[in-house]
């Protein structure tokens, strides 16, 4: 990342920035936008002729242009508060540092692509009920893309060329995107917030959501309810898991974006370095009548978190229900719903061999269940992991015998097991 030069020097009198106009916009944001509102106090205002319009970087300083505040309607103005505190709760910036590490991605113009990319995220509830669309607010109709997605959707679709001049000028900050600006204040400025007021903040809002539900549009009740599900400690075995299919050789391919080191042995030529492919993932969750719909709303969201520990990359990630038959198989990527069918008997051996038979085929095979199933006799060919909604112990018989033994949830020794919730 490139290291912030000092900021520009102090702002003339005659292009002092009004504050009375701003703070007036930022109250009737809070106004139509209440869910909002801890964010939207928490925002560090740093007055600045570099930036072109308003911008935020990483650390909850807001950067903003007194021209632009000027020539903007007041309306307007508290659409871009909410636009720019919108890139930092959903981290943005976080989130394009991992598409640079696990893409390539790390030069100025794959940066743009990622603003680009989170504003497609978010323009699709940020105006509208109190907030009028400016004129030039992108949205992914522009590029012809589908509407809903998320910013790893929209970034490998995203690309620059001479019929898209009115992207050229955007520049919503390092709080985008993850790559610093000439005119931040870096992590040694002042008024910033550290990592834990920045997580009490981002906290503070979805657990007013939650509080309130239907105050919000969809997309940020989803957000929401990501933000304050407690972490599951089977999610680092599942990381382990799938480091360990990429560590096996899953694949990956040559590229001049990021030269062979072994090129120092040869002097004068460039070797392509080896990227690898991350592993592709097959999600069974137990759809029977003995799972409840509590259960079933976790594992989708142990589903999101397993896309976002592939960088977003949801399109790796196929999600199959099984009761005692295997339903469809859906990708992630299709930006439908994920269709939870079932409330029957339990047979997770159809899903397994549902999984087994995905063209191409999964390297980690992921199961959401109670347990209370009969079991594949052998290993499946990938690494697989089983995690089980918990269960009472179950009582003996009278005779001394389980009644329901051959649905006791014991899962077979090749699976890595680890109880959810």
């Amino acid at each position: 990342m490139n290291a912030p030069a000092a900021p520009a020097g102090p702002v003339p009198a005659e292009e002092a920035l009004d504050h009375d106009k701003l703070y007036a916009a930022r109250l009737y944001a809070v106004r139509v936008r209440p869910y909002l509102a801890t964010a939207l106090f928490a925002l560090r205002v740093v007055p600045s002729r570099s930036v072109p319009t308003m911008g935020v970087d990483r650390h909850w300083r807001m950067y903003v242009s007194p021209a632009f505040v000027d020539r903007t309607p007041l309306r307007e103005l508290a659409g871009v508060w909410v636009h720019e505190v919108a890139h930092l709760l959903r981290d943005h910036h976080g989130r394009g540092d991992r598409l640079a590490r696990d893409l390539g991605l790390d030069g100025e113009a794959d940066r743009h692509r990622m603003n680009i990319a989170g504003d497609f995220e978010i323009n699709d509830d940020v105006y509208g009920d109190g907030l009028p669309r400016p004129a030039g607010a992108l949205r992914p109709e522009m590029l012809e893309l589908a509407p809903g997605l998320l910013m790893e959707d929209y970034v490998r679709a995203v690309r620059i060329t001479p019929s898209s001049p009115g992207m050229a000028w955007l520049d919503c900050g390092s709080g985008a995107d993850g790559l610093a600006r000439a005119w931040e204040l870096g992590p040694d400025g002042a008024d910033g917030l550290t990592p834990q007021e920045h997580a009490a903040v981002v906290y503070r809002v979805a657990q007013g959501i939650k509080g309130r539900p239907g105050s919000a549009p969809a997309a940020w009740e989803r957000w929401a309810e990501e933000v304050c599900h407690p972490p599951q400690p089977w999610r680092e075995l599942l990381g382990a898991a799938l480091g360990a299919a990429v560590a096996a050789g899953t694949g990956g391919a040559h590229t001049y974006r990021r030269p062979s080191r072994r090129a120092t042995a040869l002097p004068g030529a460039v070797l392509p370095g080896l990227r690898r492919t991350p592993p592709r993932v097959a999600v069974v969750i137990d759809t029977s009548g003995s799972v409840s719909d509590a259960e079933l709303g976790s594992a989708l969201l142990e589903v999101a978190a397993l896309a976002r520990a592939l960088g977003g990359r949801r399109d790796l990630v196929s999600v199959i229900a099984c009761d005692a038959a295997a339903h469809s198989a859906q990708r992630l990527c299709d930006g439908a719903g994920v269709p939870l069918l079932g409330g029957g008997g339990t047979d997770l051996r159809a899903g397994f061999a549902r999984a087994l038979r995905l063209n191409p085929r999964p390297d980690v095979l992921v199961v959401l269940t109670d347990g209370q199933t009969p079991w594949p006799e052998d290993a499946p060919s990938c690494r697989t992991v089983v995690g089980l909604f918990p269960r009472p112990p179950a009582h003996d018989d009278e005779d001394g015998s389980d009644g329901e033994d051959d649905y006791l949830p014991r899962p077979p020794e090749w699976a890595r097991v680890v109880e959810i919730g």
